[in-house]
């Protein structure tokens, strides 16, 4: 082709936008923002799979009970508690959510004596509470910048109730996985009495809102605001008062535990203390220190106040890493079999069609779908090897329908006049868009299903084939008019 050809092909708007997506693409994968450290990866986000990085799934000890009583239900639930010392919740008319792992057999005398009995008997957690951990779990691992961990709930065949959570964390070791979801994490403030004894304050349900870390202006400090309901602003306020903080705030620590280890200790600030005297303050801020070591205790206390406690006890069942080393190694497994496919590709369609000027197009937009999906995929999915697998699939029926628009429009071997090439791209598009609805359909399920891994492959199939047929397919049928019209 010339260069009128091309500059006439460059302004139709169905290679212009073609154009403008790659450019944008590649911008968001390299320049938004700059990450030279990563070279050909860029801003792409990796599983774990092709980063490393470690998983873990846990079971929630909690069972599910369906009842019937001729009794009190209030009386059934307080003796259910006093009797086995943990949370027991009435999800419905005939269900409740004892939040301990117990046996049937330990729980019949209880109901037994309620006046009542046991119909149903599993274990799990309700959908509620179920939903309340993930979004805990989440909000732990997002603040610490750990975007997209995966985070499913099971369960089991036969059950009605989820029984276990898996997560997992691409780039974290075990160790530190376990740290952050592993426990249950209650979270307690206490206050400093005398000596080194200190007394309860409140518990980590009573924290309203949590901000992010910030400066001080004048000190330089950096620190995390949180705000307290009216319950325990005053609970606050009256243990302060009560043991004297108010009075002398530099003798009395304020200490925030999680699990009963010590994650702030600090004395009381001197114009809390001086608000304290007049009413209950419902915002508060703790004081982290300076410079970088500030920061990064700013940001662990935040996930802290912010996540707080789980619902439920969870005990670790199952467990696994892949070292950093293995995920580089998949990488460049996976970037050969994607150079081979698509090498592979252009063969066949070399040896089908024998002219470079057909092929060479076929590729290259072809080559820019993918570079569009990636460009689209790194905000919100992680490259693992389903989703990879995916991108494999992606090139596979991209070259596939590119080849339909090219016989469709060559049939019986010869350049149709413009009015005959219209009709037979037409065509072509019917038979690539019916293809596209039937595949389209069938990933849906599986992209808003809960499986982690069939989740991601169904999500860049999906994409792939949304921008092929609104972007690519009406880009190549242009420019293999051009082509043909020489």
């Amino acid at each position: 082709m010339n260069s009128e050809t091309i500059k006439n092909l460059v302004k139709d708007w169905r290679v212009a936008l073609l154009l403008v997506l790659v450019v944008g693409s590649l911008i968001g994968i390299y320049l938004a923002p700059p990450n030279p450290e990563k070279g050909l990866e860029g801003n792409l986000q990796f599983g774990l799979d092709l980063e490393g990085g470690s998983w873990l799934q846990m079971e929630f000890q909690s069972v599910v009970v369906t009842y019937s009583t001729d009794g009190s239900v209030g009386n059934l639930i307080e003796n259910l508690r006093t009797g086995l010392d943990a949370d027991v919740i009435q999800i419905d008319q005939n269900h409740l959510e004892i939040r301990k792992s117990v046996s049937r057999a330990d729980l019949e005398p209880i109901f037994a004596e309620s006046d009542a009995s046991i119909v149903g008997y599993q274990k799990g957690v309700s959908a509620l509470t179920a939903d309340e951990v993930k979004r805990i779990l989440s909000d732990k691992v997002n603040a610490l910048g750990m975007q997209d961990a995966r985070i499913n709930l099971l369960t089991p065949t036969g059950s009605d109730y989820p029984q276990y959570v898996r997560i997992e964390l691409a780039g974290v070791d075990m160790a530190t996985a376990q740290e952050i979801v592993g426990k249950q994490g209650l979270f307690e403030i206490r206050i400093q009495t005398t000596g080194n004894e200190t007394e309860h304050v409140l518990y980590g349900d009573q924290i309203t809102s949590v901000g992010v870390p910030q400066r001080d202006p004048g000190t330089q400090e950096w620190g995390v605001g949180f705000s307290l309901s009216d319950a325990g602003a005053e609970a606050f306020r009256n243990a302060a008062i009560e043991h004297g903080a108010v009075d002398n705030p530099r003798a009395h620590y304020l200490m925030m535990l999680l699990d009963n280890e010590t994650v702030y200790s600090a004395p009381l600030d001197g114009r809390l203390a001086t608000e304290l005297r007049s009413g209950p303050v419902r915002s508060l801020s703790a004081s982290t220190g300076l410079g970088d070591e500030g920061l990064e205790e700013a940001q662990a206390l935040q996930v802290h106040l912010r996540a707080g406690a789980l619902p439920v006890k969870v005990d670790i069942v199952g467990s696994g890493s892949v070292p950093a080393a293995l995920g580089e190694q998949f990488k460049m497994v996976v970037l050969i079999a994607g150079v081979l496919a698509l090498l592979t590709v252009g063969v066949v369609v070399y040896y089908r069609y024998r002219e470079p000027s057909i092929v060479i197009p076929m590729l290259a937009v072809n080559f820019s779908e993918i570079v569009i999906l990636l460009g689209i995929a790194r905000y919100f999915v992680q490259l693992d090897l389903a989703t990879i697998a995916g991108l494999i699939a992606v090139v596979g029926t991209g070259i596939d329908q590119l080849v339909i628009i090219t016989d469709e429009v060559l049939h019986e071997g010869r350049v149709p006049s413009p009015n005959l090439y219209l009709k037979r791209y037409g065509r072509a598009l019917g038979i690539i868009f019916a293809s596209a609805a039937t595949v389209f359909i069938a990933m849906l399920p599986l992209a808003l299903m809960d499986l982690s891994t069939l989740r991601g492959f169904a999500i860049i199939t999906i994409l792939g084939v949304l921008i092929g047929i609104l972007v690519t397919r009406p880009a190549y049928g242009k420019i293999i008019m051009a082509i043909l019209s020489k």
